[in-house]
């Protein structure tokens, strides 16, 4: 399996902090990719956010075959222990309660994909020159949308577009979603909090991802267009691009190259 990938965080033009947190962590066997969106208030959020990295990376490093049914449920299980631990901290520091993250993680491993997924988010794939949501965000919004009293245009423009239904810490347990596919040479994973998605629409991630620069350059890209559409959030976006699968993991890991910016 050999990747590309960049990442980058950005606090926005508005906030003073940053409540975001990601992780990037390949070899030639498997790639884990997270990003995490806290809330509840400058330094409670960051501190959800950073507890759900750690602890997904952590759980999740180890994998390297994403075949069997199994490592679904551990990927839902690692969600779900990442939630417990931010919850119980919520309950023994008075500073921390209400705090809570979103939280997204890709797997990739030979010529498979896996991802976990809580919140609002987002992992798209663009394939062929399309750019498809592999996951669907945990909001009210979207529940709006599901039962068809919005179209996903309103939806993004809703006074309460930035309301989410499901997080990682508000409550003992949560219910993640999951998904799994196969990947194809030439594929390109993006995996970025509403800061990035909320100020940039599908159609422009879809140009700025299909250009031919190389994944610095798309991440950079893509910030700076959030930026330059008002910035309101924090900005994270981690860029995967497939350049070539392998149906064997451990084979992979002595023909790997990968270029790492963060």
């Amino acid at each position: 399996m050999k990747l590309l990938y960049a990442a980058r965080t950005d606090v926005g033009m508005i906030r003073s902090g940053n409540e975001d947190n990601f992780a990037v962590d390949a070899n030639g066997a498997r790639g884990v990719f997270i990003v995490a969106d806290g809330m509840g208030g400058h330094a409670a959020g960051e501190v959800a956010s950073e507890m759900a990295v750690q602890i997904i990376q952590r759980e999740l490093s180890p994998i390297v075959d994403l075949l069997s049914e199994e490592v679904t449920k551990l990927v839902a299980n690692t969600l779900r222990k990442a939630n417990r631990a931010i919850h119980d901290r919520t309950l023994t520091e008075v500073d921390k309660q209400g705090m809570g993250t979103t939280a997204s993680v890709l797997l990739v491993s030979g010529s498979r994909y896996l991802i976990g997924q809580v919140g609002d988010s987002r992992i798209y794939l663009m394939r062929d020159g399309t750019l498809q949501q592999l996951t669907k965000d945990h909001s009210y919004v979207q529940e709006q949308v599901d039962a068809g009293f919005l179209t996903p245009e309103q939806a993004r423009y809703h006074p309460y577009s930035n309301v989410i239904t499901r997080c990682v810490g508000a409550s003992p347990d949560v219910e993640p979603d999951t998904y799994r596919g196969e990947m194809r040479n030439g594929d390109i994973f993006l995996v970025a909090s509403d800061g990035l998605t909320g100020m940039v629409d599908d159609r422009r991630l879809g140009q700025l991802l299909g250009s031919r620069a190389e994944p610095e350059r798309k991440v950079q890209a893509l910030i700076s267009e959030a930026n330059g559409r008002g910035g309101l959030d924090n900005i994270t976006a981690i860029i995967v691009q497939v350049l070539e699968v392998g149906p064997d993991p451990e084979a992979d890991a002595k023909t790997v190259e990968i270029k790492r910016v963060v």
